[in-house]
């Protein structure tokens, strides 16, 4: 009998480890809230917090003060942005703690170390949030007040476009502040049919990089493809024109598929021509418009 009591009591431990999981979760959010501590103790016990499991509000609230806290360690920080960001998609408990999240978040998009301020106002302007639309805009405005760059702010004002957006935009492309900002200006107006001479302007231009006007030629391509059919047509029959553009062309054409293109005899002649004589990778394009067209 003594022994059957003992098997029993064997087969029944989880009394005593649960508790112990308790104390587990507890000393690793010690450890992570020790300032004492090393950074890479504290990183590593950070990665152990169950934070999709139920109660962890409590958790997710413990790294926000970190979060929120310009004197820690901004990898501590860092990771604990990380964290939360994950808790916030896997944690059936976040909506509790979602306003002081957006709030602490909000706070922390001034912070005054420039990556912490990015990575922040690119979870918010994927959220779009309105506060971020706003600061972002501001910066573009006024450079001196800018949270981020030129150009990052650009891509991140396109996750949620505005109107307002627009004008800001179109004045960096005739007077950036950088190579980057002015492309970045351009695939944001690319939503705008406002903009549509300035990309038709911009393609036509020789002098503008091949990047440049194959972005613009993107842009037209969804704003309005009539215009950009016809200024594709003139970039393969001009004979100066650069070999990336004409290859560009070539393909939109063949994307666009005009119904007139198989009775354009100069527009076909030129391209039976592009054909034997261009580069390769021209060649190949003419060939398959060619083929589209069984000629």
């Amino acid at each position: 009998m003594s022994k059957k009591r003992s098997a029993v009591k064997k087969s029944r431990p989880s009394a005593k480890t649960k508790p112990a999981r308790t104390a587990s979760k507890r000393g690793a959010m010690s450890v992570v809230m020790n300032k004492r501590k090393t950074v890479a103790d504290r990183l590593a016990a950070m990665t152990t917090l169950p934070l999709s499991a139920p109660g962890s509000d409590r958790s997710i609230k413990s790294l926000l003060v970190i979060l929120r806290d310009q004197e820690e360690p901004i990898e501590v920080r860092l990771t604990a942005l990380q964290a939360i960001g994950a808790a916030h998609f896997a944690s059936p408990n976040f909506a509790a703690v979602k306003r002081d999240y957006v709030a602490t978040l909000r706070e922390v998009a001034t912070d005054r170390d420039p990556e912490m301020r990015q990575r922040v106002l690119g979870i918010l302007a994927r959220e779009k949030d309105g506060f971020a639309q706003q600061a972002l805009l501001g910066g573009l405005r006024d450079p001196a007040k800018a949270l981020v760059p030129p150009e990052k702010a650009l891509q991140l004002l396109a996750y949620d476009v505005h109107a307002e957006a627009y004008p800001i935009a179109r004045e960096i492309v005739n007077h950036p502040p950088n190579r980057t900002a002015r492309r970045e200006a351009l695939r944001l107006l690319g939503a705008d049919a406002g903009s549509v001479p300035i990309f038709e302007r911009i393609l036509r231009d020789k002098s503008e990089t091949p990047e440049i006007r194959q972005v613009s030629a993107a842009a037209l391509h969804g704003l309005d493809p009539s215009r950009l059919q016809a200024q594709v047509r003139e970039i393969v029959m001009d004979p100066s024109e650069h070999d990336e553009m004409r290859e560009t062309s070539l393909t939109a054409i063949q994307q666009l598929a005009p119904p007139a293109i198989a009775g354009d005899k100069q527009l076909m002649d030129r391209v039976a021509q592009l054909s034997t004589e261009a580069s390769e990778p021209v060649k190949q394009s003419a060939r398959q418009l060619l083929g589209k067209y069984k000629r």
